[in-house]
């Protein structure tokens, strides 16, 4: 469909404002991202803890979980581009993405109750069938809220710079979500009643809180009318689409590559804290000093955003993030002031990434509109998300393969070839990515003045030129 073509669409919301006029309110954008905070506890505790918790806790065996965790990957790649198109095209009273948002509340707490709660009558295969049925909901349930929920953020607003700052607040209420689930690992870890019995009832508590705050943003938060029923002719078309822009495919592979790296960050750090610092109690430190630097430095890559450019602040961090985790290559028994160190440095760069990345994404999609008449948030969101999941499935996957055959087991003294692995992995593998991703995004063309142009030709397509 044209733009000229674009039926009218009554709804009970005004436009964005376009690149020209002031930002969005703070109240906007908070009220969008009022489920972060409980959906960015629940995908850290599982992306963080859950391999931990079922091979310490639940006695399954590592390479099992690593194989779920890789599969349901696969998976993602019929219900990620599915959700993206059906969210593109959705045309209801309430918008196209804020139904989709709503539906997420009770599979997402379903499911995360599920993973935190196996009942303990169940055991062996049934035990480990029980945990692959609820890491498949998990994930298939986050991809129906995350998908439609950042594609609405993406369309909040046309600006360049405000988009940084969209996503930026997105960063740090997501990371708030994050301290809960540190805080929510710790006492996980040093709960005298048991594991099993506490995550239980803080599963409850999160789904309780989560679904709140959806139905909090279902009611207060608006969508635009101008693109309403303009996603893709269908989901694999739309992905095609995404696939024939430049600017995509390259962010893609460097989006890709990036997370196949940090995904060892997350699930190894309770290994690298207990078998080789030696220090499982100050588990929660380590990665603490990466979470508070990761939000605190916010406000100040907004500023420099705008005076160097989105993708110079993103190469810096991607570089900064991989010397900083090849830096944890040295590390030995009670190494604590190194590790808390480069946690924080990393932590520093990783959020510049944070919010770039889709800032960067959203300008994409207006290349995309520009190219095909079509706004696709949702198919582009849920190539950027498979690429994400499908990166951190495939290291989960390799991570559990690799700690299976190196000799890993559970709550011992660990030899030195299990050792060795843990570290490779933990430093020298995200090193190699991040470097890789560094070279590739050098490449990349789409800066501030080409959008400037293109957000230019659009407007002049939707009759708001000046």
């Amino acid at each position: 469909m044209s733009i000229a073509e674009e039926p009218v669409v009554e709804m009970d919301a005004p436009a964005a404002p376009s690149a020209r006029e002031e930002r969005l309110p703070l109240s906007v954008i908070l009220d969008l991202m009022a489920p972060t905070v409980g959906t960015g506890f629940m995908f850290f505790l599982v992306s963080l803890y859950l391999m931990k918790f079922a091979t310490d806790a639940l006695l399954i065996g590592p390479a099992f979980m690593g194989t779920v965790f890789g599969l349901s990957r696969i998976w993602d790649a019929v219900s990620d581009p599915v959700v993206g198109y059906l969210s593109d095209r959705t045309d209801t009273r309430w918008g196209r993405r804020r139904p989709w948002v709503l539906a997420a509340t009770l599979p997402v707490s379903a499911a995360f109750f599920m993973v935190w709660s196996p009942p303990e009558t169940i055991v062996g295969s049934a035990l480990e069938m029980y945990m692959a049925l609820g890491v498949f909901g998990f994930y298939t349930a986050m991809t129906i809220f995350i998908v439609p929920h950042t594609a609405l953020a993406a369309e909040l607003t046309d600006s360049y710079h405000d988009r940084t700052r969209i996503f930026g607040i997105r960063h740090v209420t997501w990371n708030a979500g994050s301290l809960l689930a540190l805080a929510a690992m710790y006492f996980l870890i040093s709960s005298e009643e048991g594991e099993r019995e506490l995550s239980s009832n803080l599963a409850i508590g999160a789904a309780l809180v989560t679904g709140v705050a959806i139905l909090w943003t279902f009611l207060r938060t608006r969508e635009r009318v101008e693109f309403q029923g303009r996603g893709g002719t269908n989901p694999y078309a739309s992905f095609r689409d995404i696939l024939k822009n430049p600017h995509a495919r390259l962010l893609l592979i460097v989006f890709t590559i990036e997370n196949l790296g940090s995904a060892t960050i997350g699930i190894l750090t309770p290994y690298v804290a207990e078998y080789i610092v030696g220090r499982s109690d100050l588990t929660v430190l380590f990665i603490l000093a990466y979470l508070v630097a990761s939000i605190a430095f916010v406000p100040i890559w907004l500023p420099l955003s705008r005076r160097f450019g989105k993708k110079r602040l993103w190469l810096v961090s991607m570089l900064m993030t991989g010397v900083c985790f090849g830096g944890m290559f040295f590390l030995q028994e009670n190494s604590v002031v190194l590790i808390t160190s480069l946690a924080f440095l990393a932590g520093t760069a990783a959020s510049c990434g944070a919010m770039m990345s889709p800032s960067i994404q959203a300008d994409i999609i207006d290349y995309d509109e520009y190219s095909s008449g079509e706004r696709k948030e949702g198919a582009y969101f849920a190539a950027w998300n498979f690429a994400y999941k499908g990166a951190t499935g495939i290291t989960l996957m390799l991570t559990g393969y690799v700690l299976s055959f190196s000799g890993f087991v559970p709550n011992v003294e660990q030899t030195e070839t299990a050792k060795f692995w843990i570290l490779a992995l933990y430093s020298l593998f995200p090193l190699v990515c991040y470097g890789i991703g560094t070279v590739l995004f050098t490449r990349f063309s789409l800066d501030e003045a080409e959008h400037q142009r293109i957000r230019a030709a659009l407007d002049q397509r939707r009759g708001n030129a000046p």
